[in-house]
């Protein structure tokens, strides 16, 4: 089948022309994450206090549910992306019609796990705090699933999908930067968490996020549609076997799963780093900021490099990049904590390119495994890799304490000692330089689509489906 006849079908369109591919569709796909961080990031960034603060659970114990909460959210996102896969598109396309059901009921959720009932038991408040954030995050599945996949329906281009890809970047950024900001303002009090506070900022928070998830169904176009087929839903072993098979699949969830403990291990050991070894803990509020910047450089050289080298070429130097800053910061032990966080900022804006064009990476993949099956399966494949996400998450979680015990940091101590300095600065340093050189070289020698065979996938796709 044609593309004109795949525009044909789709039911958006009726029996007018699909209207085509622009910023419309950017900013519909860039509202939809930013309805999602708006939840995500508060409750990443403050969930933890809150129940440690306001219903007085131990932070260990809120480990543990987090824990458990990831581990069901892995068997959530598969089981929700095959569900959608067996279901009959309806006239609004197959992805939007779920953003739209699903995101009322999840940030009516996201609210309700910031509401506090006075004079209950701390039993209560326990038990209640597993429900609700496990309840919300079964439901962020079922809206960021089909929002995830609805990226490699909207266009099959693959420049445009790297502009998808920096569009829900630019979102996700634009949400951490409220939240972050303008979070600590409206939760605390006299330097305290507030319970009224924090459900007014729940119920804002909510209502923006509501915003955007309409603003993404509105603005946003589903193109590439299948004809619906007994196959596409009674091949469960077919599907299996393709997404074994999948090599740029297996690949690009070895490269983001080790970016992400990367991501995590800096997060934790960036505090002490520079706390202990810079005695500058004022510095630390300059990395997410410098960080967000670098990022917003890259996004608009993102898709001329991308339309010039490739999606793999482009990530690749961007880690290779990093790779070398943060190997010239190990050698530089002296630096000042303004000096490091300035040299740092070029490996900033190094990695931001893998950020930016991680989600156009998973858009090809999926169309890789139609290539491979003859199945159109996007919800699957996108939820098999939010599904390693989710398991990587739990997975890392503790891994900075880990490392920084195993360093010797003693907080009993005022001033750690020598050696335990040494090895925060190793751990913030020559540790990322070799994950990062690592994801370069599965990027480089792993990771089959580069850009000349990622333009030859979508013509042997057209020709396949004209079959």
């Amino acid at each position: 089948m044609s593309r004109n006849a795949l525009k044909a079908t789709d039911t958006t369109a009726a029996n007018t022309e699909v209207r085509k591919f622009g910023m419309r569709d950017k900013l519909g796909y860039l509202f939809g994450d930013f309805g999602n961080d708006f939840f995500f990031i508060l409750v990443s960034s403050f969930l933890m206090v809150y129940y440690t603060d306001i219903f007085n659970i131990s932070a260990a114990t809120v480990g543990l549910l987090f824990l458990i909460a990831r581990l069901w959210d892995a068997v959530a996102d598969v089981t929700w992306g095959r569900f959608i896969d067996t279901r009959k598109p309806s006239k609004h396309g197959k992805f939007k019609p779920w953003i739209f059901r699903m995101s009322f009921p999840l940030v009516l959720s996201g609210v309700l796990m910031f509401v506090k009932i006075p004079g209950m038991s701390d039993g209560f408040y326990m038990a209640y705090a597993f429900v609700t954030y496990i309840v919300w995050g079964t439901l962020y599945s079922t809206v960021n699933i089909p929002y995830g996949s609805m990226a490699s329906v909207i266009t099959s281009d693959p420049v445009e999908r790297t502009t998808l890809s920096t569009f829900r970047t630019m979102g996700a950024m634009l949400a951490s930067l409220i939240i972050n900001v303008v979070g600590p303002l409206i939760l605390f009090v006299d330097n305290k968490a507030d319970a009224d506070r924090f459900l007014l900022a729940a119920i804002i928070f909510g209502l923006l996020s509501i915003s955007c998830y309409m603003a993404c169904y509105k603005l946003s176009t589903e193109r590439v549609v299948m004809p619906e087929s007994k196959e596409q839903k009674n091949n469960l072993g077919k599907t299996l076997k393709g997404l074994v098979k999948n090599r740029p699949l297996l690949s690009i969830l070895a490269a983001s799963l080790i970016f992400m403990v990367c991501t995590m291990l800096i997060g934790a050991v960036n505090v002490y780093l520079f706390k202990d070894y810079f005695r500058n803990a004022a510095a630390l509020s300059l990395i997410g900021l410098i960080q967000a910047g670098a990022v917003f450089i890259a996004i608009p050289l993102a898709k001329p490099c991308v339309a010039k080298f490739g999606k793999k070429e482009t990530a690749a130097a961007g880690m290779l990049l990093a790779a070398v800053v943060y190997t010239l910061l190990y050698f530089l032990p002296d630096l000042t904590a303004i000096q490091f966080v300035a040299v740092a900022a070029v490996g900033m804006f190094g990695f931001a390119f893998f950020n930016l064009v991680v989600w156009a990476f998973v858009t090809d993949v999926i169309d890789y495994h139609e290539y491979l099956t003859g199945l159109r399966e996007d919800a699957t494949v996108y939820s098999v890799y939010s599904m390693a996400r989710k398991v990587g998450q739990a997975i890392a979680g503790g891994i900075g304490g880990f490392a920084i015990a195993a360093v010797g940091y003693d907080a009993t101590r005022e001033v750690q000692t020598q050696e335990a300095l040494d090895g925060i600065h190793t751990l913030g340093t020559l540790v990322p330089a070799g994950i990062y050189l690592l994801i370069f070289l599965i990027l480089v020698f792993l990771y089959p689509l580069n850009k000349q065979r990622t333009n030859q996938l979508a013509v042997d796709l057209e020709e396949k489906r004209k079959g």
